[in-house]
Parts: C-alpha cells; sequence; structure tokens
C-alpha cells in the first residue's frame, strides 16, 4: 500500500449509575415504555436548573485513573450549541475546554503498543430517534435524553482496522472490571467512531508525481459502529476507499461517513464540522468543579486489578496457555471463580502433600475443564458466577476425583453434566449413580474375558500386528462397563490377556 493509515477513536460510553446526568430521573436506556423516566429537566423546558451528578463524575474519574490520565484539578461544563434533533433543548451539556481527564494511554495487549489518548470527558446522551418504515415522520423517546455519557478520544495512533478492533474491545474490558458500564455494544451502552487519514507510506517510493502533490491527511469521521465486526470492517473498507481516490488522483473530502452492515459499505452522511461550528460556551447553570488531590487520591485506592496486571499475574501465578488466559480474563466472573476453585484446591493439595509439579497438573485440569465442558453447559450464554449451579468448593472436588483418577473422561463429563443440572455434591452424585471407576483386576479380567471371547476377529488381527485391534477391544470394554473401567488398569490386563499363549 503506497498510503499508511492513521486512526483516531471517539467512544462514546453510558455510565451505570442509578440517576440521569443532571437530574434525578431513572438512567435506564433499555426501557421499553416511551418516554418514561422523564422529567422537566431532561426535556429542557424553560426555567430548568441541572445538578451535576457525581456519581458520574467519579466514574470518569476512575476511568481516566485506569488508563493513566492526568487528572484535571479544575474541569466545568459547557453548552455545546449545534442543532440535534434528539435534543430537546437545542444544546447539550458536555466539556471542552477542562474535560475531567487527558493525557493517558491504554496498551494493546497482542503488541503491547501504547495507545495515546487525548481526553475523557463527561456529557449527557441524547433521545432515541425512531424512524418509521415507510413514513415520512420520525419519534423521538426522551427515556435514554441526559444519561450520563463518557465520552474518551484518542491521539491518531492506531493503524490498522485490527487495532482498532482491539483498542475497543479491551477498553470494554477496563470498563467492566471498573463497574463503569456494561458497554453492551448491541445494547448501545458503548459506541464507537472512527477518524481515518492516509498519509505517505515513508518506506516506499512512490514515483506518481501527482501523487506527491496530493494534499493527503484528510480526515473522514465513521459514526456510531455499534460491534466489534463493525469497526474493524468499517475502517478497512475506508482505507480502500480512500486509497482508490488517492491512487487515481483524487481528493478525500472531510466528511462525516456512516456504516451500512448489509451492504458492507460507508456512505456520506454530512461535511465534517468543526469545534467553532458548535459555539462552546460555559453552562450559566452548573459551577466549576474542584478536586483535590484526596479525593482522587481515594478514588485511586478504589481501582481493581485490571486486565492488563491480571493477564500478567495469571502467567506468572498459574503458568496458563496464553489463549487460556484470554478466555478468563475476557469475563471478570469466570476469572474471580477460577481462582477461588484454585484457593479451594491449594488446601487440599497441603493437606495431601501434593508437589509443585503436580500442583501445576491440576491448574491445568481446572482450567481445561472450566474452559471446555463446564463453558460448554452453558450453551453459549456468558459466565455469570450467581447464576452459575456449580460452586467453587464442588467443582474443586471434581477436579481432586478427576486428579486421583477415580473416573474416566467420559464419566467426568456426565458427574459435571450432573452437577450442573441437580446442584448436587459429585461424591453424592458418584455414589447414586454409581459412576466410580472399576479398579478392581478380578472384576476387571471377567469383563475382559467375556469381551475377547465376543470378539475373535479382533483377537486374530491384533496377532496380526493390527494395532487398532487393540483399541477397538479397549472400546469394547468401555462399553461393557459404561465408561467406568480404570483405562491404566484395563490395558494392562488386556495385554496380558492377549498375550497369553492359550487364547
Amino acid at each position: 500500500m503506497d498510503y499508511m493509515p492513521k486512526i483516531g477513536l471517539e467512544i462514546h460510553v453510558e455510565l451505570k449509575t442509578k440517576s440521569k446526568m443532571f437530574c434525578s430521573c431513572v438512567n435506564d436506556s433499555q426501557e421499553t415504555e416511551p418516554n418514561k423516566n422523564i422529567c422537566p429537566i431532561c426535556l429542557g423546558h424553560p426555567g430548568i436548573l441541572p445538578t451535576i451528578n457525581i456519581e458520574a463524575v467519579k466514574l470518569v474519574i476512575k476511568t481516566g485513573l485506569a488508563l493513566n490520565c492526568k487528572i484535571a484539578n479544575t474541569s466545568k461544563f459547557e453548552r455545546k450549541n449545534y442543532f440535534y434533533p434528539d435534543l430537546p433543548k437545542g444544546y447539550q451539556i458536555s466539556q471542552y475546554a477542562d474535560p475531567l481527564c487527558k493525557e493517558g494511554f491504554l496498551i494493546i495487549p497482542s503488541n503491547n503498543k501504547k495507545i495515546r489518548i487525548r481526553r475523557i470527558h463527561l456529557e449527557e446522551d441524547t433521545a432515541k430517534l425512531i424512524h418509521p418504515e415507510g413514513e415520512n415522520y420520525s419519534l423521538l423517546d426522551f427515556n435514554r435524553a441526559g444519561i450520563p455519557l463518557m465520552e474518551l478520544v484518542t491521539e491518531p495512533d492506531i493503524e490498522s482496522a485490527k487495532e482498532a478492533k482491539e483498542f475497543a474491545r479491551e477498553l470494554q474490558l477496563i470498563l467492566r472490571y471498573l463497574g463503569v458500564s456494561d458497554a453492551d455494544m448491541e445494547k448501545g451502552q458503548m459506541r464507537v467512531e472512527a477518524n481515518i487519514s492516509l498519509v505517505k507510506n515513508e518506506k516506499l517510493e512512490i514515483k506518481n508525481s501527482n501523487l506527491e502533490k496530493q494534499n493527503l491527511g484528510t480526515k473522514v469521521e465513521i459514526k456510531n459502529l455499534n460491534s466489534f465486526k463493525a469497526v474493524e470492517r468499517a475502517i478497512e473498507y475506508e482505507i480502500r476507499r480512500q486509497s482508490k481516490i488517492l491512487e487515481d488522483g483524487g481528493e478525500v473530502i472531510q466528511e462525516t461517513r456512516g456504516w451500512d452492515e448489509k451492504k458492507g459499505i460507508t456512505f456520506s452522511q454530512r461535511e465534517k464540522e468543526e469545534a467553532h461550528d458548535y459555539r462552546y460556551f460555559p453552562e450559566p447553570d452548573l459551577p466549576p468543579m474542584e478536586f483535590n488531590e484526596d479525593f482522587i487520591s481515594d478514588l485511586k485506592n478504589q481501582l481493581p486489578e485490571l486486565p492488563l496486571q491480571k493477564r500478567e499475574r495469571f502467567q506468572q501465578e498459574y503458568g496458563l496457555l496464553p489463549t487460556n488466559i484470554e478466555i478468563l480474563i475476557s469475563n471478570k466472573d469466570l476469572s474471580e471463580y477460577f481462582e477461588k476453585t484454585i484457593s479451594e484446591l491449594i488446601a487440599w493439595v497441603k493437606e495431601k502433600n501434593i508437589s509443585k509439579e503436580n500442583y501445576q497438573k491440576l491448574v491445568q485440569i481446572t482450567s481445561n475443564y472450566l474452559l471446555s465442558e463446564a463453558l460448554g453447559l452453558l450453551g453459549g450464554k456468558p459466565f455469570s458466577e450467581k447464576e452459575f449451579p456449580i460452586t467453587p468448593e464442588n467443582f474443586a472436588e471434581f477436579i481432586t476425583i478427576i486428579y486421583e483418577k477415580n473416573l474416566s473422561s467420559k464419566i467426568a463429563k456426565i458427574l459435571l453434566k450432573e452437577m450442573f443440572e441437580t446442584k448436587k455434591d459429585p461424591s453424592d452424585i458418584l455414589e447414586e449413580k454409581e459412576l466410580t471407576q472399576i479398579q478392581d483386576q478380578e472384576t476387571l479380567r471377567n469383563i475382559i474375558a467375556t469381551v475377547v471371547a465376543n470378539n475373535q476377529k479382533a483377537i486374530e488381527d491384533f496377532k496380526k500386528g493390527k494395532e487398532n485391534a487393540l483399541q477397538f477391544l479397549m472400546g469394547q470394554v468401555m462399553k461393557e462397563t459404561k465408561g467406568r473401567a480404570d483405562p491404566e488398569t484395563t490395558k494392562k490386563l488386556l495385554l496380558d490377556f492377549l498375550n497369553n499363549d492359550k487364547i
């Protein structure tokens, strides 16, 4: 490619507060009854007096601290005067000159690239516009109007659609760890806008003199991308579109574009506004905010362990595969459930005086069964510890049973499913369902003798050196015992039987 993309993101996030930003109405953007959570303030009636939701301010500052930002000692709200059909006041209360947070960064985990964050500020969300199909009018639902909305703006440090998607995904994870927002993109709780421009790739020798004269770097904004897939696809398309224009000797127009998911293309919406078009001025009805060091320090002390820190600790403490760590980290509940299970196992390890090497095996078994079999029982639903019917104590007991080889992998799956469906202890289920492993050699010899007697062709194949004959006979023993035969003991006894010259 003759051009290198420079991408900056603007990400809007609905904050998880009980009330709206400047009034006491319930904060619930998912309310299905239109215009239920409204009052004169969020409807913009004359003479209204807004008040600042301090909880929303705290959530933004927490986000800034988690993203390595400088926190403002003083900050203020301003009126953004621009026609919004979905804001009844005719202006939006936002921040421009004095944002709450600035000059931070987020590290993309896949390549450890640092993406600078220019600012994080606080404003109010707009109403929902509903466009009935086939009609020439729009409807307004004001339930969302006035909900606290955090906006994060990056520097143009992102250089690919993949990096943009990873940035958005990592930010969503951080917001969920902080409890700032559920950041569900499908529900509109997190919306991404991408600013894309192309510059000459200095690594390439551009021979076309017309290209050298082009005024490259014109910024195009893509609005309201509501999924990680849309972020990646829209940016990839826009890079191709702008490249084609420049290669053909044309000029990229600074504009705002939408994304058509079905067609897979961006489309022009309007020419892009500049900051002066919004005519910002201080909000006269809200006082400036001041934050002392104790206030900021207290919020910093409330920060939980963040995803990047947890990745590093999981690698050091548990030695898990990076792919398994990512699955665990991607769901805070799941990672905490895993650690509660390990905590239960540590007590058992100490009691049994198990070696460090074998403890590591226990950790791997726990990770494997949790991420494959246990999550599989959820049928694709996200993991929630409150709703998951197996307690960490019972899951740990289940792992110890597997470790001590008291059941086969087939029986382990049956046992786990029973635990999931009945919420009972694994030891109780084993006793009730008679699922314990058969290790008694005399019992196994009798079963093997029956299997051998009924499968003479397999015996002949084994004597001819066909290796799969042994596996077939092992399978028949497992079938007879309903998977309860101890595999190691069974294989040894079966080989003894087969190598006996009398058969």
